[in-house]
């Protein structure tokens, strides 16, 4: 019996087996929407390895019975839920039926109550329109009714006013014509859609007839009051001809300014005849007699006739444009038949009356005739920081308020709508004015000359800073005034030809007054040279600059600056006075640039004085017996020369750029930039050296160093802070000096090592350097030769994609590379040979030209190569402007 069991069992698995398997998507869903972490529920599962799981050990078989007792009731649960679920499932197509029939029949009295209510609807909507159709009816009866009395109302009236208006117009009742006319205008634009029906078409042409007849009636009265020949009438204005202004109102526009053209033109008939071309009177030198002889017959007309004319005519505003009109064409035709007779003070003296008398005008009249139309009010103009943007009334602004510049600037809103009515005859002939401030800022310059030959350099001032000099605020002043006179004048070609004016007379004061007083560097008279400058054979001694020349340099660099900030304001201020077609044309850049030359220059001769007055120390430093030297003391007599040259020279011109901080600055990061370089050249002439020496050397260096650290406040009661970018010069320079020193210092037995040091200290991959250091340790040139091809064997491979050594060497050249460069260039100038500078992939070419050139040209552009070459082949490209010399 139990066997029968077991094979009914196993058949009953094999089946369900073969029924239960399901492919892999269908088991996948299966175990996203039931997840069960059941091994039982796996669709993988394994009896045998879920068997060896439940009894692991053969000590696990103890339990049997109760594994097999908990599989059991298990088995149970779930033929318990199957039967339920199984069971559950029996009744569901049968309610599913019954409710789409309840569904289908709740539907159905859905849209059998909807029926209902529209058919109701349609009902209502039939009733209410039978109740409303009379009322309809009535409406549009009461509508037609009241529009066809209004009309008749309308036309009685304009039957009656056109009769009414052709007796009137008979009579000359312009009084009661300019009430009617006005109405019956008005009424006959209700009759414009019924212009087809003959009478109304007829009552049409008869106003149009009476208006015409009105208007050749006004101007014939006019004419009969004011004849354009003869006197005027000695008595005032009737009231027929002020009625008949009113009329002339609501009639044709033509007759209103046929009106005003007839007046206008009579009352000033006797202006041309008193001042006719041939007339005395009609010249420059008594313009004033022309504006007393406007304002008499103003006060005439408000007296007699200012009554007859309506107010919202302007005919006081009218007479006077014309006027000025008259005016200002009479001047343009007498000006240029005398225009030899034209002087200077004669023409701004009539200007200045003329505009005086614009400027009444705007004060006195709208400008509303001008255009025809309303003149708005000009808007405020806010207050500006510029010091040009002064009043012209002569008040300063505040100069704190300078550094609010860089500020867009609104352009000025011209106030005055008569501006330029006749003044604007005057500017083909302005060119006399800018003449004359050509010859006046001329003498005005020889002036500033001869001033400063005769009183001598400014005094020194250690107090708020460097003086500036006087003669730089006369001539801005005078530019000021200039420039407001002339925007008066005129704000377009003649500012444009006295911007020219400017520019000129700033580059004169910049290379005569400051430029041309800059203190020589040698008493010879070919001046300023290259050989002066780099010339450092032994013993050669350089004049210094005594205390008054450096505050000279410094006075000029002062004004200088001042000039250059001044001369941007003055741009931004002609910017806003010309006209805004011309605001391109104004350009000051190449001034500016002007004084930036004369600060840089002045900044290069500080360096150069305090430069050559170091050279003696640093000559006598590479004469000393350094081998000799027997024990390490205090700092060397030389470091005590170039310290007191440094103390002595740097506080006078920090007192004296006290108020251009930044300049100073500028001045301390070139010297050093010119001084660090040649120390560490004569660092390399000292050969040979011991150890003992270099390690006075290395404690000279370091001296120098706390000195370079401390030279912006060198001196100065007040301890300032370096600027970064200079204390990161002078680190990074004296650095390399203490390394070279360094370098020397270690043995050079074991050559590897040596080589390997040097290479880590330097990071310098020139050979020359090497030999240098090598000659500095007093090696022979045996030891030298193994020395140089261990290093070239020692150096690191340049990493691939890198620069070229060469390239590299070219745009960053070590000290000794640039002061071999100056003695080369010096050399090359001597020969009087043609010099080619490049940099990198970039080549300029310029012929031998002025000493001072060249040096600026190296000293600006220390990174350049400078080759001969036999032939030339242009200009100077450091300074486009600049002339050959040669």
């Amino acid at each position: 019996m139990a066997a029968t069991m077991e094979e009914e069992e196993l058949e009953f698995v094999d089946e369900l087996e073969g029924v239960l398997h399901l492919t892999p998507e269908v088991q996948q869903a299966i175990e996203q929407v039931f997840p069960s972490q059941d091994p039982l529920d796996r669709a993988d599962f394994n009896a045998v390895e879920y068997i060896n799981t439940l009894f692991p050990t053969e000590q696990s078989l103890a339990n049997i019975d109760e594994v097999v007792n908990k599989i059991r009731l298990k088995i149970r649960r779930l033929d318990d839920n199957i039967r339920t679920v199984v069971r559950g499932q029996t009744n569901v197509g049968q309610d599913g039926r019954q409710a789409l029939e309840e569904a289908q029949k709740a539907i159905q009295q859905l849209f059998a109550k909807i029926k209902d209510i529209k058919d109701k609807a349609e009902k209502s909507e039939q009733m209410v329109k039978e109740i409303t159709r009379d009322i309809k009816q009535l409406d549009h009866a009461k509508r037609h009714l009241t529009t066809s009395i209004t009309t008749l109302n309308h036309l009685h009236m304009l039957a009656g006013g056109v009769d009414s208006l052709e007796a009137m117009t008979r009579r000359r009742q312009y009084g009661e014509v300019a009430n009617l006319m006005q109405g019956v205008v008005n009424v006959l634009e209700h009759f414009q859609k019924y212009m087809g029906i003959p009478q109304i078409r007829q009552l049409s042409e008869r106003v149009r007839a009476a208006q015409t007849e009105l208007g050749q009636q006004i101007l014939a009265d006019f004419e009969e009051a004011f004849p354009s020949q003869g006197t005027k009438r000695p008595a005032g204005p009737s009231n027929i001809l002020r009625d008949a202004c009113l009329v002339a109102n609501v009639l044709d526009p033509r007759i209103k300014q046929e009106i005003i053209k007839k007046f206008t033109k009579q009352h000033l008939s006797e202006y041309h005849v008193l001042f006719q071309e041939n007339q005395d009177v009609a010249w420059l030198d008594k313009i004033d007699r022309r504006y007393a002889w406007i304002k008499r017959q103003l006060v005439d007309y408000e007296e007699k006739y200012g009554r007859m004319f309506p107010v919202e005519w302007c005919m006081s505003e009218r007479i006077t444009v014309e006027f000025c009109h008259v005016t200002r064409i009479e001047l343009a035709k007498i000006m240029r038949t005398r225009a030899k007779e034209i002087e200077v003070n004669l023409l701004l003296f009539a200007i200045q009356r003329t505009t005086n008398f614009e400027g009444l005008l705007a004060k006195r009249f709208s400008g509303s005739t001008l255009t025809d139309g309303i003149v708005k009010k000009p808007e405020t103009v806010p207050p500006s920081a510029n010091p040009f943007l002064e009043d012209e009334t002569g008040v300063d602004c505040d100069p704190e308020k300078e550094g609010d510049l860089e500020k867009p600037k609104k352009p000025k809103v011209p106030d005055n709508p008569f501006h330029g009515i006749i003044s604007k005859c005057f500017e083909p002939h302005l060119y006399v004015y800018i003449e004359s401030q050509d010859r006046n800022l001329n003498e005005l310059i020889d002036r500033f000359v001869a001033d400063f030959k005769g009183q001598g350099p400014p005094k020194p001032n250690t107090d708020d800073g460097g003086v500036v000099l006087p003669s730089c605020a006369d001539l801005f002043v005078y530019y000021k005034k200039c420039m407001v006179q002339c925007s008066q004048l005129s704000t377009r070609k003649p500012m444009i030809a006295l911007t020219a004016i400017f520019q000129k007379y700033l580059r004169e004061y910049a290379w005569k007054i400051l430029s041309g007083n800059l203190p020589k560097t040698t008493s010879s008279s070919s001046g300023l040279t290259i050989s002066s400058l780099l010339k450092e054979k032994e013993g050669s001694e350089v004049s210094k600059f005594t205390m008054e020349e450096l505050c000279l340099i410094c006075s000029i660099l002062s004004t200088a600056e001042y000039c250059l900030a001044t001369t941007q304001q003055l741009e931004e201020k002609l910017k806003e006075k010309v006209d805004a077609s011309l605001v391109e044309s104004i350009n000051l850049m190449s001034e500016m640039d002007t004084f930036s030359t004369v600060i840089s220059n002045s900044i290069q001769l500080l360096v150069q004085d305090l430069d050559a007055a170091c050279d003696p120390a640093l000559t006598a430093m590479s004469k000393m017996p350094w081998q000799n030297v027997e024990h390490v003391g205090d700092q060397s007599p030389y470091v005590t020369s170039i310290i007191l040259h440094i103390k002595q020279n740097v506080p006078i011109i920090r007192d004296n750029l006290a108020s251009t901080r930044k300049y100073f600055t500028q001045f301390c990061i070139k010297f050093v930039n010119s001084f660090i370089p040649k120390f560490i050249n004569h660092l390399f002439k000292c050969k040979p050296i011991s150890m003992v020496g270099a390690e006075q050397l290395l404690l000279d260096t370091h001296s120098l160093k706390t000195v370079l650290l401390d030279l912006p406040s060198i001196g100065s009661q007040v301890v300032r802070k370096a600027p970064a970018s200079y204390t990161k010069i002078v680190v990074k320079g004296m650095t390399r000096a203490e390394m070279i020193l360094k370098v020397v210092m270690a043995p050079h037995e074991a050559s590897v090592v040596f080589v390997d040091n040097y290479i880590k200290l330097l990071a310098d991959c020139s050979t020359d350097t090497f030999q240098k250091v090598l000659d500095m340790k007093g090696l022979k040139r045996s030891e030298q030769s193994s020395m140089l091809d261990l290093f070239r064997q020692r150096l690191p491979a340049p990493p691939s994609g890198g620069e070229n050594p060469l390239t590299t060497a070219l745009s960053a050249p070590s000290p000794e590379q640039e002061s071999s460069r100056i003695r080369k260039l010096e050399k090359l100038i001597k020969k009087r040979l043609s010099l080619m500078a490049f940099r990198e992939d970039t080549r300029l070419v310029w012929p031998a030209c002025g000493m001072w050139l060249l040096l600026q040209c190296v000293l600006n552009c220390p990174g350049w190569l400078l080759l001969t070459r036999a032939e030339t082949e242009g200009p100077c490209q450091c300074y486009p402007n600049h002339q050959n010399n040669e």
